[in-house]
């Protein structure tokens, strides 16, 4: 017998969570099904001899009060658990750290002394400063991607301002077409540290990175950089606790096959159960969306598919529980490090690492730390090794990321409680993603923005959300996204 409920959500990452919570309050009855053990999707966490780490995102963008996330739980009437926003975190190049500060002041002041101050570097600092001002309050409010009818036209002109439409002159612009522009190109340091952070947060190049996009990455440390007590773990429970008590249903362990039908009458077959629901959101990657519903989708998908998988990406992670002493001599407990000025990025080049905070006893014993070390890879050199060819890879990695860390942390790993390796390989038998593709597409001018993946791809009542959709990577857009996404369910009730 199939159970009831007006709206399912495929997937329990920050999309899909975001948007059963939303749809929940406005008083249709959700469920939400996810195939892992429990919620979280690419930001979620594991855990392991006492430790708990985060499996994708580590950090939490824009969750004050007034910014995008800290608005979903006002909304909600969510109370949040203890998030740490990060003042400042620090890029270690190889011959300079430079301390990302949040206050616009400080930062301002930290790239004058550590770059340059000439009239080209302050004219660059100057428009990379009085542009995100202007992207970031756009973003906080109703903007909608891509235009699809005269509504969305309305509701970003009221977003935008016309103050703000002379913005529409950068958006064939690349990152590097505004460091040519500013004359800044040639300095090596500060374009290296600008590939870093566009590729951290837009998963691109300087050559194929959308400018107005890339400048909301680099920039979202002044947005907020968070860590909940207790990493994703801490959020999380604290999430699906209010989110059960509001009359929401989750149900993991939980894989859907198949999704038939259409509005008002949808059937969804997991390994466990089926379910029937007025309306469906897929919050699962496009890909797995067309796979698991394709009399549904039909050929809607298929250009975006294609187009994803020619600028997917992975990553490749190390977990570690160390000794406090390993990391207690630095506030800062947020670093991006880079080796090598001639290396290409990735693969252990540049890496991030995040360590939990001193008094964080959720995410580690207490006198210990837990630490991720991250880097972004390609996915072909993984695919299809044998097993021996696979681990010796494996283990390649894991002494490239700790011997980047040992730059900030020169005893990090001496004496490890956890050390465990995460590869492609890893995360596509965690979240079931094809190749282990996370992070959604490595955005360009083709198929971002007014190309991305609309959240209505034309079925009624059934709607997609997620980090393969607009605006994309991160937490802070798989928030802004399920927005949109619960819009459309409320708008079809």
């Amino acid at each position: 017998m199939s159970r009831r409920f007006d709206v399912a959500i495929i997937g329990g990452g920050v999309a899909g969570m975001c948007t059963a919570a939303l749809v929940q309050s406005k008083g249709l009855s959700t469920v939400v099904l996810e195939q892992h053990q429990h919620i979280g999707g690419c930001a979620g966490y594991y855990q392991q001899e006492g430790f708990v780490f985060d499996v994708g995102a580590t950090t939490l963008v824009d969750f004050q009060p007034e910014g995008i996330g800290g608005q979903l739980l006002k909304q909600l009437g969510f109370e949040p658990p203890l998030i740490d926003v990060q003042d400042a975190y620090e890029v270690w190049l190889p011959d300079r750290t430079v301390t990302l500060y949040r206050d616009q002041h400080r930062w301002r002041d930290e790239l004058e002394k550590t770059f340059g101050d000439d009239e080209n570097h302050q004219r660059f600092y100057r428009f990379l400063e009085r542009t995100s001002n202007t992207l970031w309050e756009i973003t906080r409010d109703d903007v909608k991607l891509p235009i699809q009818g005269i509504s969305d036209v309305l509701r970003n002109a009221r977003a935008v301002g016309m103050n703000s439409i002379p913005l529409a002159r950068y958006l064939r612009w690349t990152m590097k077409d505004a460091l040519l522009k500013f004359g800044v190109f040639d300095d090596v340091p500060l374009r290296t540290m600008i590939a870093m952070l566009v590729e951290d947060t837009v998963h691109s190049t300087l050559e194929e990175a959308p400018l107005l996009n890339s400048i909301l990455g680099i920039t979202i440390r002044k947005a907020g950089i968070g860590r909940a007590n207790g990493g994703m773990y801490g959020f999380w429970e604290t999430f699906e606790r209010q989110y059960i008590g509001m009359g929401g249903t989750v149900k993991t362990s939980e894989e859907v096959s198949d999704v038939t039908g259409s509005k008002g009458d949808f059937r969804l077959v997991t390994d466990q159960e089926q379910y029937r629901t007025n309306q469906v959101v897929s919050a699962v990657p496009i890909d797995l969306t067309k796979k698991i519903a394709p009399s549904i989708v039909g050929e809607r998908l298929d250009d975006h598919i294609a187009l994803l998988q020619e600028h997917e990406g992975g990553a490749a992670v190390v977990f570690l529980g160390v000794p406090e002493e390993n990391v207690a001599d630095r506030e800062i407990t947020h670093h991006q490090i880079l080796r090598d000025y001639d290396e290409p990025l990735g693969d252990g080049n540049n890496m991030f690492v995040s360590v939990s905070a001193p008094d964080d006893t959720i995410s580690a014993p207490k006198g210990y730390r837990a630490v991720i070390l991250s880097t972004h890879c390609e996915l072909p050199p993984w695919q299809d090794l044998d097993e021996e060819i696979y681990e010796r890879r494996k283990a390649e990695i894991g002494k490239r990321l700790v011997a980047g860390a040992r730059t900030v942390y020169p005893d990090i790993a001496t004496n490890p409680l956890v050390y465990e390796v995460g590869t492609p390989k890893t995360y596509e038998e965690f979240t079931n993603r094809p190749r282990g593709a996370i992070g959604g597409y490595r955005q360009t001018l083709e198929n971002t923005n007014q190309n991305a993946v609309p959240q209505d791809i034309g079925v009624d009542g059934f709607y997609v959300a997620g980090d393969t959709t607009w605006p994309g990577l991160g937490t802070v857009a798989c928030v802004k996204g399920s927005s949109i996404a619960a819009d459309h369910v409320m708008n079809t009730s």
